[in-house]
């Protein structure tokens, strides 16, 4: 090893350099005023080429090399060091990593040169003092769309979870999400859009109520899980929608006397008919057996003991409950859209919501009502000090804090404010279906701002194989297509529709919501402040927001379509869960 005046022009870039992506030109601009200023403080490592030919390849510090030509050096030292047997890879991770890190693409094209030459994960991970899972993390790379990696290589990463998820698709797959999830130039991509476009729920055969002969009818195709159990079928298929059509087709050809198929809950518990009794134990002859699909999609039973029917004059008791035996037998007729359709819708709703309160215009007067409605929210709660304390300090960190100085005075600017507020609506609105709902109020809020502008693309299969064939053939027309013999190629035809430049935005995804839900809103709040003003009524002055209810005291139950919450009101604090 020794040192050599040389003519910084006169060197060889390094073909295997690990840094293949462009350095920031802010970092640019610093190391070429340093070299203006100082010169070059360390010399960069080259070795003589390794063919034959005359000359040095540089092994380390190109963008010290480039800096002194940009400078216009004439002779700069260099460290003539022989080339080690992997070419230098390891020298120029480390060298790369040490100065200014490499962005992940990088890393991972690194990483892969190494175990090419024969490096296992464990040395890379001892030599980079990375974790061995950090390896692992990066290697999933090697499976993503180019166009993703170019958004990763920016720094703009998705979590390791979403990022299997991303890996495990394929790439044709992949390439029609980013399609439809592509950011903006300078925007972060939403990872978890497209990880969720990407995911791919697995329904195994051991679940299958069906035989072969609706297996074959709906098309389905069984793969093999090779990590599953070995004592166990690890059969299966992600062709969700058709697992689950022949499995209700099942159930309706099955039905058992005085049996009918049940429609689920959001969570997964069969819902009974009006004043059904659930048996448990064993069921006696006059009881009815429901069928229903668990979250699994495997085929459960549940028995049900209905209340006897009056008979109307003229009629026999016996022949009144068999009337009404036969209503609850008869199958619900599927709605235009499935649970499954109506989550997504949900999860469209919301994020397209959190998007418009980001980055749509609002008016202060109109963040400020935004503020009080979300507070009114069915997924926010009135409770005690000690509830607040429990679900309040999480938000006074996220939000509020920063209106606060160093001393502990509030002080902030309307800036801030604006600011404040956005994220503290993000925060509680929510159109997803479950406990978390805002209820009708987040859609009052989204169609205010706009937010039905940044709702995705629905033309996809994912959302298309949840409507009916009525839906799907309204969506057709609207279009200017022609429906199709078969739903299947009615579907075929729309997502290559919607693939190219055209964008489907499902009708029962806007925000606006109907008339009567607002009207069932209003009226609901006005029979709210009526029970606070009766609840006040017989309150002393001096007591006046110091005592709270009694624990005798009644609670009153929000029902809406939604779910239900608990409003139980306290003069101590408002808690959001």
């Amino acid at each position: 090893m020794h040192i050599l005046k040389v003519d910084p022009r006169a060197l060889n870039e390094n073909a295997d350099d690990a840094r293949q992506s462009k350095s920031s030109a802010q970092a640019d601009a610093l190391l070429l005023a340093t070299v203006k200023a100082v010169g070059i403080i360390q010399p960069p490592v080259v070795s003589p080429q390794v063919d034959g030919g005359n000359g040095y390849v540089i092994q380390a510090g190109h963008r010290r090399v480039q800096a002194a030509i940009a400078a216009g050096l004439e002779e700069i030292e260099v460290l003539v060091h022989e080339a080690a047997n992997d070419n230098g890879a390891m020298r120029s991770m480390v060298e790369n990593i040490a100065r200014e890190p490499l962005n992940p693409v990088d890393q991972w094209r690194g990483i892969e040169r190494l175990v090419a030459l024969g490096w296992t994960e464990e040395a890379i991970a001892v030599a980079l003092a990375l974790p061995v899972r950090q390896i692992r993390k990066l290697r999933l790379l090697a499976n993503v769309l180019s166009a993703m990696l170019d958004q990763m290589a920016r720094g703009d990463m998705p979590n390791e979870q979403q990022l299997r998820t991303i890996a495990a698709a394929s790439l044709d797959d992949q390439r029609q999400v980013w399609k439809a999830n592509k950011p903006k130039k300078g925007d972060t991509a939403s990872w978890w859009q497209i990880a969720n476009g990407l995911s791919k729920t697995r329904m195994f055969a051991r679940d299958a109520s069906f035989g072969d002969d609706l297996r074959e009818a709906y098309g389905i195709e069984w793969a093999d899980d090779l990590f599953g159990p070995a004592d166990q079928d690890n059969r299966f298929t992600t062709n969700v929608e058709a697992f689950l059509g022949a499995q209700q087709e099942w159930m309706t050809s099955n039905l058992p006397k005085k049996g009918s198929i049940l429609e689920v809950s959001n969570y997964g518990q069969p819902e009974l008919p009006k004043k059904a009794e659930r048996v448990y134990g064993k069921p006696g002859k006059g009881d009815h057996t429901g069928l229903y699909l668990d979250r699994d999609g495997k085929v459960q039973t549940v028995h049900y003991r209905m209340p006897e029917v009056k008979p109307a004059k003229g009629q026999t008791s016996t022949t009144a409950n068999d009337e009404a035996a036969e209503d609850v037998s008869v199958a619900k007729v599927r709605p235009d859209v499935t649970q499954k359709g109506q989550d997504m819708i949900g999860d469209f709703r919301t994020d397209a919501l959190h998007e418009a309160l980001a980055r749509a215009p609002i008016e202060d007067d109109m963040l400020m009502a935004l503020l009080v409605l979300a507070f009114a929210s069915q997924n926010v709660r009135v409770d005690s000090g000690a509830g607040g304390a429990l679900y309040g300090g999480a938000r006074f960190g996220r939000h509020a804090a920063r209106l606060f100085t160093e001393d502990g005075r509030l002080s902030f600017d309307t800036d801030t404010v604006r600011v404040a507020a956005r994220a503290a609506l993000i925060d509680v609105f929510s159109c997803r279906r479950g406990i978390s709902n805002s209820g009708v109020v987040s859609r009052i809020a989204g169609e205010a701002i706009g937010a039905d502008t940044f709702l995705p693309d629905m033309g996809t299969e994912d959302f298309l194989v949840c409507l009916s064939r009525q839906s799907l053939e309204a969506v057709a027309k609207d279009a200017g297509i022609q429906p199709r013999a078969r739903v299947r190629e009615t579907r075929s035809a729309l997502v290559e529709h919607f693939g190219g430049d055209a964008i489907l935005v499902h009708p029962a995804a806007l925000f606006a919501p109907d008339t009567q839900d607002v009207a069932a809103l209003l009226r609901h709040g006005d029979q709210g402040a009526e029970r606070d003003e009766e609840a006040t009524a017989d309150v002393p002055d001096d007591h006046a927001g110091i005592d709270g209810p009694s624990d005798d005291e009644e609670q009153v139950d929000l029902d809406d379509e939604a779910g239900t919450v608990d409003d139980h009101e306290t003069a101590y604090g408002v808690a959001a869960e």
